[in-house]
């Protein structure tokens, strides 16, 4: 139970410092629609998503008017397409029919337009990759990943190849190159993650769980800005308190939406997910701990220190923590980091250094249009590399913003923000790429 003081200081944390639930997303299992025949799959996945998420929205606003808690996105993913569209080939009739049932209940995304070839593919997967542009193209809600790499499994480098191709294909037929910012190439996928565009629910899951993601990046900010001359260990100890009391009403907002819903509670994500909107970067959480601005030495540091402590605040608070609890740092949603990259503080160099200690990758990053597809894969490669070395989840979600070049800016609108084109290295890496194969995994993932 909350105590009446923590009530009343959760009050003043969603009133002024922007916290907030950032998703309640619904996670079906779809593995009762598969069929044969094309359209019968595309009919039974339509018909679950909207049966069982048909009370998502109503129940989300409910929810938020009973305890007075914004809830900003209320969400679906579904298990991995690839995997439920096998059988008859039809992943683009499937995409179509997630995105009519997103539309009939009216979630923001549906998530699960998913693959998971981090070892090898099938001929049905790489029928699956070859699908992705055209099905992001030809839908609004439907968001896409692929796990290419894992610490068990290293790195499937024909598949890094195939989705640098995808992502530079999709750039070119999508306004603004907007497709891109519905596709996330990942190691080490979680199969509990909330938030877009990597949520699907995963193989091990059941038939319909809640997943809540909450955010609350100015209550951070917040807090260790009442402790100025704080030390390093007392700024992470009122990171780890702060993170704490956020994932408590995450736990609440789960849990009764569980039961509204009939479905099973899984995780609590406590993510620093940033917006564009005042108040609400994570950069600016780096700046209040002593960087004049993010992109300076000391960055990395200052952000392992952020991630540590929301995780054990957060491991606190429910024994239910999931997904990616930590910090994100995608460039386009954190006014902080644009500002950063504006004023040329921050490169793709430095961020992917931050990538090794946060809980994502290179996200939300826009790059020039021209950039070849092999770039494009080998900056998969360094995050995946990242990733299965150091044993924990990195993403890549980049923007090749067609017919644009470095400096310029181009806008997705909403929480996708705004993204200054960043420099890439033009020295090339299309040998690497070519070679195909696998990169073996690591020694110490052997451990059994």
């Amino acid at each position: 139970m909350f105590t009446k003081s923590e009530i009343l200081e959760t009050v003043k944390m969603i009133d002024s410092q922007n916290l907030d639930v950032r998703t309640i997303t619904l996670a079906l299992s779809l593995f009762d629609c598969v069929d044969s025949d094309a359209a019968k799959t595309a009919d039974k996945v339509y018909e679950k998503i909207v049966r069982r998420a048909e009370k998502l929205v109503s129940t989300g606003e409910e929810i938020s008017a009973k305890y007075g808690v914004p809830i900003v996105n209320k969400r679906v993913s579904v298990t991995p397409v690839s995997l439920i569209g096998a059988a008859s080939g039809g992943y683009k009739q499937i995409a179509l029919a997630m995105d009519r049932a997103a539309k009939t209940v009216g979630v923001d995304f549906i998530g699960g337009y998913t693959a998971l070839v981090h070892k090898g593919m099938t001929g049905y997967e790489r029928a699956f990759l070859d699908s992705i542009p055209e099905a992001i193209a030809s839908t609004d809600k439907v968001c896409c990943s692929v796990n290419v790499a894992s610490t068990k499994a290293g790195i499937n480098m024909d598949a890094v190849a195939q989705m640098g191709e995808k992502i530079i294909e999709l750039s070119r037929i999508t306004p603004e190159s907007i497709g891109c910012a519905k596709v996330v190439v990942f190691a080490n996928a979680v199969e509990d993650n909330p938030f877009m565009a990597g949520a699907f629910n995963g193989i091990g899951e059941g038939d319909a769980v809640i997943n809540v993601g909450v955010s609350g990046p100015g209550v951070v900010k917040s807090a260790v800005a009442a402790y100025p001359d704080a030390s390093v260990t007392e700024i992470a100890e009122v990171i780890k308190k702060t993170a704490f009391k956020i994932t408590r009403l995450g736990q609440l907002v789960a849990r009764e939406a569980s039961e509204m819903l009939g479905a099973s509670f899984g995780i609590v994500d406590l993510s620093l997910a940033p917006t564009p909107k005042v108040g609400d970067s994570v950069a600016h959480i780096l700046e209040e701990m002593g960087l004049q601005q993010v992109g300076a030495a000391g960055t990395t540091a200052c952000l392992a220190i952020l991630n540590d402590a929301v995780k054990k605040g957060g491991v606190m608070a429910s024994s239910s923590v999931g997904g990616l609890s930590g910090a994100f740092i995608p460039v386009s949603e954190d006014a902080g980091m644009i500002d950063a990259v504006r004023a040329g503080s921050l490169s793709v160099e430095k961020l992917e250094a931050m990538t090794a200690v946060c809980s994502v990758g290179l996200d939300m990053i826009a790059v020039p249009g021209d950039t070849p597809a092999s770039t494009v894969s080998a900056m998969i490669a360094d995050e995946c590399a990242i990733g299965v070395i150091n044993n924990k989840t990195t993403a890549v979600r980049v923007i090749p913003a067609y017919g644009k070049k470095v400096g310029d800016e181009v806008s997705f609108g909403g929480l996708l923000g705004t993204a200054p084109v960043m420099r890439v290295s033009p020295l090339s890496a299309e040998k690497f790429i070519s070679r195909g194969g696998r990169m073996p995994s690591p020694i110490h993932s052997n451990r059994n």
